[in-house]
Parts: structure tokens; sequence; C-alpha cells
């Protein structure tokens, strides 16, 4: 059976892109399982996830794409095989609870490495799954200093994702750029009108009628990395903030699950603070 590989590409866009590349994987005798592309007219970017199969020699297929495209241009070549992912987490379990589920009814094309928390409160949930569950309280410690253990942890399971399901730590700069591109996050999109530790509570006070939620990455901008997923729940005046709250959390672990499902499948373009979804 022939492997299957993705390809990306992302670069400025001109004439005849699509042809070229196609050409080129047809000599290679490569088969296109699938092809998307997109062209963003406002900064002439050509974007495009091609899903191939085939035998070929890798440096030599990409120098030959390389060859046709713009100078500028970003490819990525992987094989289509599961990425290894990390969980951070602390107290609440419906985010983490989901991706559990998710992964072991094989819905979730990776491999969830360990769950690394600052609380021991989901160590029992986790270990059901027969998933490492690493304790690293930031009792006594600065945040520098616990950061520095986090990374230290983390680094062991050499993870491709890491995942922040409801990990309530804000993140410093020299974390998040130990693993650029690397860090997911949920929140409520109640952010910024409703900060703090009961934002449904809040909500609930001044009347809301939708309630979201919002998956991206993480930058050292608090919540304003780029989006990756996002849905909405309808909500009325016979809502207390209890089913408020309850509604958010079931609109939060699907954005989460689904903004996961396609990091793991190569679907998630960057270009400045925006993403293309291919």
């Amino acid at each position: 059976m022939s492997s299957e590989y993705r390809l990306l590409i992302d670069t400025t866009d001109e004439k005849g892109l699509v042809y070229n590349i196609s050409k080129i994987l047809f000599n290679y005798n490569l088969n296109i399982e699938t092809n998307s592309e997109y062209v963003d007219k406002d900064v002439n970017k050509f974007f495009m996830r091609t899903v191939i199969s085939g035998e070929f020699d890798k440096a030599a297929l990409l120098a030959d794409i390389k060859a046709v495209l713009p100078q500028d241009a970003a490819i990525k070549l992987s094989k289509n095989t599961k990425k290894d992912i990390v969980i951070l987490a602390t107290k609440e379990a419906h985010c983490l609870g989901d991706i559990l589920i998710r992964y072991i009814s094989g819905e979730l094309h990776g491999n969830i490495k360990a769950v690394i928390a600052n609380h021991d409160t989901l160590k029992d949930l986790v270990e059901k799954f027969n998933i490492p569950f690493v304790s690293i309280s930031h009792e006594g410690l600065d945040r520098e200093a616990h950061e520095k253990m986090m990374i230290q942890a983390i680094d062991t399971f050499h993870p491709e994702i890491i995942v922040l399901a409801k990990y309530m730590r804000i993140l410093n700069p020299p974390f998040v750029n130990h693993f650029k591109d690397k860090i997911l996050n949920i929140h409520h999109s109640f952010l910024p009108a409703f900060i703090g530790a009961n934002p449904y509570k809040q909500a609930w006070e001044r009347g809301v009628k939708i309630i979201g939620a919002t998956a991206h990455y993480v930058t050292s901008d608090l919540d304003e990395g780029p989006i990756i997923s996002q849905d909405i729940v309808r909500v009325d005046h016979t809502y207390s903030w209890e089913d408020m709250r309850d509604a958010g959390r079931n609109v939060e672990k699907v954005v989460l699950s689904n903004a996961l499902n396609l990091l793991l499948n190569d679907k998630v373009f960057v270009y400045g603070n925006k993403t293309v979804v291919l």
C-alpha cells in the first residue's frame, strides 16, 4: 500500500501555480487524493493543501516543486502519521474529558503522550484512560520557576501540539516562544468584556443572548493569537447563570476538539494574525 503525505504550500500568488505543481506530482507518478486551494487577493497570498500517495524521493520532489514557486514560498511535506500531543490542565474536566473520550474512541488522529497539570484534581480521570498524569504544583514558586519546570516536563514527551484544556495560568513570553506555533487554547468569547473567575455569571447579569467559544494559537498577547475555530449557542432570559455556564462548557469542548483535529490534520495555515483553514 502506498504511503500518504500532506503537501502544504504558502506563497505569493501568480498564474499557473496549480498547473505547475500538479504537473510535477504527475511526473513523479503520485496520486492526488484531495486538494484544496485559496487565494487571499487582498495580500496576493496563495495557499494549497494537497494529500498525495505514492513512493518518491522526498528531497528531489521538494526541490522540483520549489523550482516552480516564487522565492518566498514556504513548503511543508509530511507523512500522514499521528502527531504527539501533551495536554495542560488545572481543575476543570469538561474540555479534557471530551478530548480523552474522542481519543479513546479513535476520533483524534494523534497520540496523547501525557496530561500535565498544576493540581491533582484530574489525576483519577486521566489515569482511567491509561495516560500518564504529571502534577507540577505552582504553590510556593514564582511564575518563572514554575514555567521552567513545566517546560522540562513537556520537553520529555517531544509534543508537536500542546493543548491548554482550561489550563488556568497566564503563560509568559519565554514559555510561549519555546513552543512557538504549537500551543492551542480555548476561551469563552466574552473576553475582554467579562473578565475574572465567573464570566458566565457576569454575562447572565448583562442578559447576553449568545454564548460562544474561540480556539486559537497562543501568542505573547493574551487571548489574541490567530483564531482557528469558533462557535456559538443562543441563550435567553429563561437561562440561569448556571445554565449559561453549562451551555458555555458544551460549546468550549466542541470548539477545542474541532480545532485540535484541524491541527492534527495539517489544515491550518497561519499568516499575520490570521489563519486559513483548508
